[in-house]
């Protein structure tokens, strides 16, 4: 099951290990490494085993040296990539790199949904990920979750009118199309598979108080069950949603749907039905932020 280009349903029949190695410098014969140990003194003047003052100078010009080269690394010569004004890194073709910033992804989550959402073009994007996994999941199709899901991720006034849209769109007919009953629920012994996982996020206008962000999205859909006649398939669509910042974070105003972009399908054998259900039962969604 996927979301229609209206924004509402249409049935499918058919966020490293980082290693630390030390490197070794070699130095031109006749050089002195200020790192090598000290050889002890041998003559009359100074203490056996001290280095002398000149080897001291020598190993803190060094060091002020890495310390400045480090610094002047780290800083870029303007011809790679910059940053934005949030702090994440933007490459030469000007898109954006999921990066470390400083700023909190989300202060925690209401319902299930992550809420509290950074007040920029970084926190819009991650709030229209979340909800185009709340709104393509198996949730909204169980009319009371789905009573519960929409205030949660829509503007108070888009509210009312939209949970009269979509209980029209999963209607009784319909969910008895894809193998559930009126709840929302598959048969005893089948499990309804519908899990979304943004691939990646674009903000396509943005302003302090709305924006529009693209969300390219795969996902899992079907039921999974040996006499299922809707099996789960996996697909690949891209989701527009608005959003508004309302009352200290950003609320969904409309979404629509289209296909796409999709890779080309490996020939990697499917699993059975039982794994793919245990597997929806056994793993955990994720909170996506960048």
């Amino acid at each position: 099951m996927s979301l229609g280009d209206d924004g509402y349903g249409s049935g499918h029949n058919d966020y490293g290990d980082d290693r630390h190695h030390g490197t070794r410098t070699r130095l031109p014969e006749g050089e002195v490494d200020p790192y090598a140990p000290t050889r002890r003194g041998s003559g009359r003047s100074g203490r056996a085993g001290r280095p002398s003052g000149r080897n001291l100078i020598t190993v803190v010009g060094v060091v002020v040296l890495l310390i400045a080269a480090i610094a002047f690394a780290n800083r870029g010569d303007g011809s790679g990539s910059s940053s934005d004004d949030d702090g994440s890194p933007r490459t030469p073709t000007g898109t954006r790199a999921t990066a470390p910033t400083g700023t909190k992804p989300v202060d925690g989550k209401t319902g299930g949904i992550a809420t509290g959402f950074a007040h920029s073009e970084q926190g819009a994007q991650s709030a229209a990920a979340n909800f185009a996994v709340a709104l393509v999941s198996a949730d909204i199709l169980k009319p009371d979750r789905r009573h519960e899901l929409i205030p949660q991720v829509f503007v108070s006034d888009q509210v009312p009118e939209l949970q009269k849209k979509l209980d029209a769109a999963y209607s009784k007919d319909f969910l008895a199309k894809v193998g559930l009953n009126e709840k929302g629920e598959a048969a005893k012994g089948m499990t309804y598979v519908s899990r979304t996982a943004p691939i990646g996020t674009k903000a396509t206008k943005y302003g302090d108080a709305q924006a529009t962000v693209e969300v390219w999205c795969t996902g899992l859909f079907g039921t999974a069950g040996t006499s299922s006649t809707n099996p789960v398939a996996n697909d690949w669509f891209t989701m527009t949603i608005e959003v508004r910042w309302v009352d200290g974070d950003w609320k969904a105003v409309s979404w629509s749907q289209k296909d796409g972009p999709a890779p080309v399908n490996s020939d990697r054998t499917a699993s059975t039905a039982d794994d793919i259900a245990k597997a929806a039962e056994q793993y955990g969604g994720f909170t996506y932020a960048r």
